[in-house]
């Protein structure tokens, strides 16, 4: 069976806490999920803000593959802004429980019903289709939307059924569809939100039943808890249960990653498929069994989303993990080096330490008594940042054996004085792919640990710094990492 995807994250998405996109950003994200394979892109609300009616069209006039909607409340008003924006269709939140209808709205169902179908023929005479989705649906009498699908069910193109506040159930939410599929024949869609952990399931529970379209967000982004992810929803319908979707499930990550940047909200380390340790292994048993089989302990290919496996160190690592990724680096030791090297690593976790590439490759440095000529060294930096001032920071640094001198200018003191070392380093194939701060202390003296993730073409390293200065401890992972990728 075909389930077609309904992406949310540019409406819904950026309906999370903090988060407001430029009309350039939204065009970029609605680009690549139009690379991704997403059926129906609802790119926002027109009816927000002129800016956000000015991001609506230009992702309508920009000739994307997907279909593109605007949402829009049950006023005829709406509907002309909407139609404004060269949208192909609306997504019409009609709220259909009890409580919204008397509490929200002030009227009554029937009232309201007929307002429905009036704003329903009227976009219809407008040229454009209607997903026309019950808002508090998994509170509504199914007797009210029987009487919505009487009255309009032969003039809209799809009846969603919103789990709004995540009070739905897989049973609650397949029984809406079991019925109601039965009772009209035409496009079922489903948006579910996760406050009780439950929009995953009570998606595939209703598509299971007889709904052919799910509205997801990239990374789960939403209001309180968050939406049903795209990349949980499509992965376990194809693995899982066999249904098939449009989308490039190999550029997921790549997604993933433009969102959490754009959006700036952090994907949590243990999320499914795309957290940082979806496909990171430590413990010694699973490496072991990664080795001999990667069945043994990863049922989905991190390929399939377009990821690759890593071993990370730590007070779990196991001897065999460890000797596989030297091997991997080309690096050999003899045996009492490997055992030093090895409880060297598991001390360092016993204090509580993570354990980057670069500090491996130090402390096989010091094992095998070598000393790593590094390629640049900071001599001095200064940076400046205020309320009036744009932040800026000078560098001396000793690159390649040479003195050199740069400024740069920056979104603030750290970014300044990374832009000023990546100048002076003038290698413009080094980039800079994540950067992760924690303090390590409390108080406002606190101590920060900053890891880095770089990489040079093919090569890639993981190096760290910690200071009492943010900007310090930046400093030295990134000078860390620059020094393993060039040197190293």
């Amino acid at each position: 069976m075909r389930v077609y995807v309904l992406d949310t994250t540019l409406r819904d998405g950026e309906q999370t806490p903090g988060v407001s996109l430029s009309p350039e950003e939204k065009l970029q994200i609605a680009k690549a999920l139009d690379d991704l394979g997403v059926d129906y892109i609802e790119a926002g609300s027109a009816a927000t803000s002129p800016g956000e009616a000015e991001g609506i069209k230009r992702i309508a006039n920009e000739g994307l593959r997907a279909k593109i909607l605007s949402f829009s409340r049950v006023m005829e008003k709406d509907v002309d802004l909407c139609r404004r924006c060269d949208v192909d269709g609306l997504f019409l939140v009609a709220p259909t429980s009890e409580g919204h209808i008397r509490a929200k709205l002030q009227t009554t169902p029937s009232e309201f019903l007929e307002r429905i179908s009036g704003v329903v023929e009227y976009a219809k005479s407008s040229g454009l289709c209607v997903d026309l989705c019950c808002e508090d649906g998994s509170r509504t009498d199914i007797d009210y939307m029987k009487r919505i699908l009487d009255r309009v069910g032969d003039q809209i193109d799809r009846f969603t059924i919103a789990d709004t506040v995540g009070a739905g159930s897989p049973e609650l939410m397949a029984g809406y569809f079991q019925q109601l599929s039965r009772y009209k024949k035409l496009p079922y869609g489903v948006h579910c939100h996760d406050d009780l952990g439950l929009a995953v399931a009570n998606t595939i529970a209703s598509v299971k039943a007889g709904a052919n379209t799910v509205n997801v967000t990239i990374n789960g982004l939403g209001e309180r808890a968050g939406n049903a992810p795209l990349e949980e929803v499509v992965s376990a319908l194809d693995i899982l249960y066999g249904y098939n979707t449009s989308i490039k499930t190999e550029r997921l990550y790549k997604v993933s990653k433009l969102v959490e940047e754009l959006t700036g909200v952090a994907v949590q380390a243990n999320k499914a498929l795309v957290g940082k340790n979806a496909f990171t292994h430590e413990s010694g048993i699973h490496v072991d069994g990664l080795l001999k089989n990667t069945s043994t302990y990863e049922f989905v290919k991190p390929e399939y989303v377009g990821r690759k496996r890593v071993f990370m160190f730590g007070k779990h690592v196991g001897g065999k993990g460890l000797k596989a990724v030297m091997d991997g680096l080309g690096i050999q030791v003899n045996e009492d080096q490997f055992k030093r090297i090895f409880r060297e690593i598991k001390s360092m976790g016993d204090r509580g330490k993570t354990i980057t590439d670069a500090d491996l490759l130090a402390i096989i440095d010091q094992v095998r008594g070598e000393k790593r000529k590094k390629f640049i060294e900071i001599v001095e930096l200064r940076s400046e940042s205020g309320n009036k001032i744009k932040p800026h920071a000078t560098v001396v640094m000793r690159v390649g054996g040479k003195r050199t001198r740069e400024s740069a200018e920056g979104d603030g003191p750290v970014d300044a004085a990374i832009n000023a070392i990546m100048k002076a380093v003038g290698r413009k194939n080094i980039r800079l792919e994540e950067y992760h701060v924690d303090a390590i202390t409390g108080g406002t003296d606190a101590g920060v640990s900053v890891q880095v993730k770089m990489r040079a073409g093919d090569k890639v390293i993981t190096a760290s710094g910690i200071n009492t200065d943010i900007v310090m401890a930046s400093v030295q992972a990134i000078v860390n990492g620059i020094n393993y990728l060039v040197g190293g």
